[in-house]
């Protein structure tokens, strides 16, 4: 990620020492005592053989300080780098190459909306920021350098002058924007309509964008599918649409810069891809063995070393008014709290609801104004200065709209041929103002997530909620990124809420850019909290939400036009009716067996059509894997390899060679859903590739299914039955921060891997690739919890990678291998179970 490191960063690795002391001296101290400022009382930590600390204290700010020393402890060159990527300040570690990811980000301005929620926190959640703060600081002061981390060796050859400045609430709050940043809605759908449209009528780009399939697909708050027919559209939407659908190879070309300078900013979550989502379900004790409910979560990111949750305990000696939290479950490092787990008494879980929360608009701008509804008004201009390392400062004047801020020329992109092109090629030019030659057009982009926001105090808040009614006042609060909810209590409750901003407009549907220079296509307001979907106690007597869509087509409301397609809810859905069919009780075990499952839909679809088709040769031997195979696409499948050989092949030669660059199918949901509907269309032109001599269906599958199989030989050898999914669908897991550094030594001292791995797009073990890209992991499932509240001793949980983000410390990536093989750990919650799975025991005592 960083080539300016150099080679000469091969001689600090290799010949100048950092050796087994280097890497070692920063593991963090886990027994005895040490004394911190600042602390009221002293605090108790206990670690078990994954490093998972379990914190114990008297006050609340003691809690969230030790919280902060101890992420300190584990992580804090991540928090580091992850602060300088959300400030726009990269260029000060890095140098030089990094001004265009701080000048976009900048432009954002994810820190200054972060300042600006610190200011408006209440009195106690600011102090429990603070008091993490002050534990982070309270490491700082006692270690330095390669003490903390041996990233800062690495990063001293290059950056030797720098040292880590203290930590500030808004650090945190700031990571709060990342978060929405890397769950954003459907820009890249925007993008990729408006440049399909240089090349496709708006019927075909229609059916690669299909809507939700309503009449085979569960929804949320609905639950298994009814007959419905999809969404309409306004005539506004329509008329905007047109304007994009209208637009020439000049504003794709920038649209595809767009797309690009969207893409240059770090992902915080982990590499983003299109199958970003999770996996989520809750059952009523009716239907477990406990007659108490089970609650499953896995939360799909891109994969991270360290992973980007981190496993915590964090409870008070004496639970009262005053000191309320008795809750585990997964935290980031950098942010205080639990964000996903569970306390004595409720139980929740997230999965992205993905609504549409952010619009691109072209507006026209004249000098130092733009134009609003016939006025020119004047633009607001904040200027900055980009610190670099081993460089002068970089000056730059960030410019907003009352949309958002003008993303136009950012990253070296060339925006500014939309300036010229727009307007003539999406029928503009006749409207008013267009004729001045001192105007121009450009893009800007308003995001929900740019208005200060109340989610650093929903954390704290659905951590003490004890009940539905508490637990829903803190979701109100959960204002960016916009999540599904689901919940269970102790009483046997089970709930679904999706909380969130999410905006109305005056006209569209949000899925394309639209004119900025009216308030025609502006938000008017945002859903009511309570007209947002919700279900408690559902009469099936379970939940579930995996990205799937929320609500019917009868909504009121637009949440958004582009929801996962459903087939992972449709598959969990299916699981669990069929269990609860055959009058089989639901147990911990069996909704961990749910979440590792490889049901290929796409493969149930494909296979069968795929099975009439001559073939020869070596198709014809791998074609026979296909007998008697269950449509599962584990890891030592030979009919899985082979298959996801077909199916990459086929989206290449049906729409990746043919579609505008930077357009290609995927191979998720909507894939899915496209080839699918296809298959039904024998003569479709989609089947043509005269190029490979492909003119139907049945040409270009044979022609798909003898390249597949040569590439098989290619890359598995001749023998058919060897061949495995999991030799092709591998994981590497790569640092953050310098785990694409290209320097050999460095990469090999951080990064893990690779590992084979069964699951797919779409499928509810959902360890995907983009088969744009080919067919390495992009996205996982980051974490699995599945919580029993009969007894919380009884649930389990797991980490991509380990507690530990120092290199070579034996919780670096020791759940790893767990992971990979779809098992969990114990999850002791109970001071009982706690003590007995301790196996180091640290005390923070007040300085003396």
């Amino acid at each position: 990620m960083f080539a300016g490191l150099g080679v000469v960063l091969t001689i600090v690795l290799v010949v100048a020492g950092l050796g087994v002391w280097t890497v070692t001296r920063s593991f963090p101290t886990l027994s005895g005592e040490v004394n911190i400022a600042g602390l009221r009382a002293p605090v108790t930590v206990l670690r078990d053989e994954a490093g998972i600390p379990q914190i114990t204290a008297t006050t609340a700010t003691d809690l969230f300080l030790a919280e902060g020393y101890v992420h300190a402890q584990d992580r804090f060159w991540e928090m580091d780098f992850r602060r300088h990527v959300t400030a726009g300040r990269l260029a000060e570690l890095f140098g030089e190459s990094q001004v265009g990811t701080d000048t976009f980000v900048r432009t954002l301005g994810w820190r200054a909306v972060a300042e600006a929620e610190v200011a408006l926190l209440d009195p106690e959640t600011l102090s429990y920021f603070q008091a993490y703060a002050d534990g982070v600081n309270a490491y700082l002061k006692t270690h330095e350098g390669a003490d903390v981390s041996v990233e800062y060796a690495v990063l001293a050859v290059q950056n030797p002058g720098y040292k880590p400045e203290p930590w500030t609430p808004a650090d945190s709050v700031s990571w709060i924007k990342a978060m929405a940043w890397d769950l954003r809605s459907n820009l890249d759908d925007e993008i990729d309509r408006a440049e399909l449209a240089t090349a496709l009528d708006p019927a075909q780009i229609a059916q690669l964008h299909p809507s939700y399939p309503y009449d085979s697909h569960p929804t949320i708050v609905d639950g298994p599918p009814a007959a419905a027919t999809g969404a309409t559209v306004s005539a506004g939407a329509a008329e905007a649409t047109a304007h994009v659908l209208a637009a020439g190879d000049g504003y794709a070309s920038a649209l595809a810069s767009l797309r690009t300078s969207l893409q240059s900013v770090p992902e915080l979550l982990g590499p983003a891809g299109g199958e970003i989502g999770s996996n989520s379900w809750v059952v009523g004790g009716d239907l477990t063995d406990t007659g108490k409910p089970i609650l499953a979560n896995d939360l799909h990111l891109g994969p991270a070393l360290p992973s980007i949750w981190y496993q915590v305990g964090l409870r008070c000696s004496t639970v009262t008014a005053d000191c309320p939290f008795d809750v585990a479950g997964y935290s980031f490092s950098g942010l205080p709290g639990v964000i996903v787990g569970h306390n004595s008494r409720v139980a929740w879980g997230f999965t992205n609801l993905g609504p549409d929360v952010a619009d691109l608009y072209v507006e026209k701008v004249t000098g130092d104004t733009y134009e609003y509804d016939g006025a020119a008004k004047p633009l607001l201009v904040r200027n900055e200065k980009i610190k670099v390392a081993g460089g002068p400062g970089v000056k730059i004047a960030i410019r907003s709209t009352e949309h958002g801020p003008i993303v136009s020329g950012l990253s070296g992109s060339d925006f500014a041929r939309i300036a010229s092109e727009y307007p003539q090629s999406a029928g503009l030019a006749a409207l008013p103002g267009t004729a001045d030659p001192a105007m121009t057009y450009e893009l800007s982009l308003q995001w929900t997530a740019l208005t200060p926001g109340r989610t650093a105090s929903a954390i704290f808040a659905m951590s003490r909620a004890t009940d539905w009614e508490s637990f829903r006042a803190a979701a109100s609060k959960f204002d960016v990124p916009s999540q599904n909810l689901i919940y269970a209590d102790v009483d046997g409750n089970i709930g679904y809420q999706a909380p969130g901003v999410i905006p109305i407009r005056v006209t569209g549907d949000g899925t394309v850019p639209v004119p900025g220079w009216t308030s025609q296509y502006g938000w008017s307001g945002y859903i009511p909290f309570d007209a947002l979907p919700q279900v408690f106690n559902p009469p099936s007597g379970y939940i579930v939400a995996a990205n799937n869509a929320a609500v019917g087509p009868g909504y009121p409301h637009l949440i958004t036009a582009d929801w996962d397609l459903g087939y992972r809810a449709d598959r969990i859905t299916k699981r669990l009716t069929a269990l609860i069919e055959a009058g089989t009780p639901l147990t911990v075990d069996l909704m961990g067996e749910i979440q590792a499952d490889e049901y290929s839909a796409i493969a149930a679809a494909l296979v069968p059509v795929l099975q009439t088709i001559p073939a020869s040769g070596t198709a014809a031997e791998a074609q026979k894997l296909f007998e008697d195979w269950d449509f599962t696409v584990a890891a030592d499948s030979a009919a899985a390899g082979y298959f996801n050989l077909v199916w990459h092949t086929l989206l290449d030669e049906m729409f990746n060679g043919t579609l505008p660059e930077g357009t290609g199918m995927a191979g998720g949901d909507r894939s899915f859903a496209v080839v699918t509907g296809l298959l039904a269309e024998p003569s479709s032109p989609w089947w043509t590739n005269k190029r490979l001599g492909a003119v139907s269906q049945s040409s270009m599958l044979k022609r798909v299914l003898q390249d597949a199989a040569a590439e098989g030989t290619r890359r598995m050898g001749d023998d058919v039955s060897t061949w495995d999914w999991g030799h092709l669908h591998t994981l590497e897991l790569t640092n953050q921060s310098l785990g694409k550094s290209g320097i050999a030594p460095i990469e090999w001292l951080l990064n893990r891997g690779p590992y084979e791995l069964g699951g797919g797009s779409s499928v509810v073990n959902a360890q995907g690739s983009d088969a744009t890209a080919g067919y390495e992991v992009d996205w996982v499932p980051s974490m699995r919890q599945v919580i029993s509240l009969a007894d919380f001793d009884q649930s389990v949980w797991i980490n991509l990678t380990g507690a530990s983000g120092h290199a070579f410390h034996p919780n670096y990536v020791d759940q790893t291998p767990l992971w990979q093989r779809n098992e969990t750990r114990p999850w002791p919650f109970t001071p009982a179970a706690l003590t007995t799975s301790a196996t180091d025991t640290l005390r923070l005592l007040p300085a003396r």
